[in-house]
């Protein structure tokens, strides 16, 4: 059963480090299913937390792809969305236990709409081919908007303990109802949040309309693996946030 998943939320809340944990867990739980990850925030670091060296993103082949036709090296006959898709497909970093693509940015202003509706048309074939597809999304609403998270398995949203966390869970949930995505489930995960305000976040996942999956605890060794540039897929599996990852993994039906 192929699964597609994203992860959204305000910009700080966590979810590049959930969607680690999450890559972690399937790794060492579902070692042959094959994965994909979308690194599909501009400030590309989930690639940094797994230990991903990246040498093209889908941001850099736009920036060429603007350059080309400024220089008018490409044909007025050659199609330059059948160009672009080309060169995106190169930038698929393959791992040995799973692919990866990273949005990255592109330079100066405009046509990085134009990029993301080829990329979400790429990711509607890439899909297919992978049992899991996880995407680490940009942080806010903006993806939402442009229905880069369209027919989806799952969406989770992570909030942190702040009022502007949960507010901005709320206007990701009326949106994503809004644009009219068509998900399964939608899902929310707590991070950082003290194991005693489990009920104030069980009572507002309701009250919002989503499923409650848990909370990422405040866990030591994170910090110490983010300060020593350590991947997180190397956590011990005794890790804290580990084994809440894999709870939320099975309750989102990667495992």
């Amino acid at each position: 059963m192929k699964r597609v998943i994203s992860v959204s939320g305000k910009g700080g809340s966590g979810k590049t480090t959930l969607t680690a944990l999450l890559l972690k867990v399937m790794l060492s739980k579902a070692p042959n299913k094959s994965i994909l990850v979308v690194d599909a925030d501009p400030a590309t670091n989930l690639s940094e937390v797994t230990g991903v060296e990246v040498k093209k993103t889908v941001g850099t082949v736009a920036n060429k792809l603007k350059k080309s036709i400024e220089k008018e090296e490409l044909s007025p006959y050659v199609s330059k969305a059948d160009v672009l898709e080309s060169w995106i497909y190169e930038t698929v970093i393959e791992k040995e236990d799973f692919d990866m693509l990273v949005m990255g940015r592109t330079e100066g202003e405009g046509c990085y709409c134009y990029v993301n509706s080829i990329l979400t048309r790429i990711l509607d074939t890439l899909t297919k081919n992978y049992d899991i597809t996880l995407m680490d999304m940009e942080a806010g609403l903006e993806h939402l908007s442009r229905r880069t998270d369209r027919d989806l398995d799952a969406l989770i949203i992570v909030t942190d303990p702040s009022k502007m966390g949960l507010k901005t869970t709320e206007r990701i949930r009326k949106l994503a109802a809004e644009v009219h995505i068509n998900v399964k489930g939608i899902y929310l995960v707590g991070n950082q949040f003290p194991a005693e305000m489990d009920e104030f976040l069980r009572g507002y996942a309701k009250e919002i309309d989503t499923e409650y999956a848990g909370i990422i605890p405040i866990d030591s060794n994170i910090s110490h693996y983010n300060v020593m540039g350590k991947s997180l897929l190397e956590l011990p599996e005794d890790s804290p946030a580990v084994k809440v990852a894999e709870n939320i993994a099975r309750r989102i039906e990667l495992l």
